[in-house]
């Protein structure tokens, strides 16, 4: 367990899609209303974040007025993350430098990992031993489980109008408890 140094954000998204499939989250693309709705966010803040880059889209930025931006399922994810350290008072600075971190870790460790925080500094933990060693400090901390926040970020997406990230095509959203729409989208 350490403090979160800074890296560079990862390359932009990569694989296939079969066809006729809806794609794993890190093969598709999210606009901005999807992203918010997928975070808890307002479109303001989305906004606010992405010019002061806090958490900018990593598929595609916006450039100029008309285009519009696309963030992927990690972007997605980050900017949940970043809403619950901003509710828990943490400071704009520990957030950037976690921001970094999410960003730079193997998707793979992102699940079993989790972030804990003083309000001041943010720790990434990888085992229930490095939490103990944080705990066992005396501080007064909370705990985000990103893989938690994963589960979460994947159903909201699930049920959100997303983009095939290798042909553009745009896929609607799915709501679990309409049969009739699952079966306009299988025929159609």
């Amino acid at each position: 367990m350490s403090a979160l140094p800074g890296a560079p954000p990862p390359p932009g998204p990569r694989g296939p899609l079969a066809p006729q499939e809806r794609g794993t989250p890190d093969q598709m693309g999210y606009r901005g209303p999807s992203a918010c709705a997928a975070a808890g966010i307002t479109y303001r803040q989305l906004d606010y974040w992405a010019r002061t880059g806090l958490v900018q889209p990593s598929i595609r930025p916006a450039h100029g007025s008309g285009t519009q931006r696309l963030y992927g399922f990690r972007d997605v994810l980050v900017l949940k993350i970043v809403k619950r350290l901003l509710d828990a008072g943490v400071s704009l600075q520990s957030i950037r430098t976690a921001v970094q971190a999410l960003r730079s870790a193997d998707l793979a460790e992102l699940s079993g990992m989790t972030l804990m925080s003083d309000g001041a500094t943010v720790y990434r933990c990888a085992s229930p031993d490095e939490l103990a060693e944080l705990l066992q400090g005396g501080r007064g901390i909370f705990g985000i489980a990103v893989g938690a926040v994963w589960s979460d970020a994947e159903s909201a997406l699930g049920q959100l109008p997303a983009e095939r990230l290798d042909t553009g095509e745009p896929v609607p959203a799915v709501h679990p408890a309409d049969e009739l729409a699952r079966r306009r989208h299988r025929t159609g």
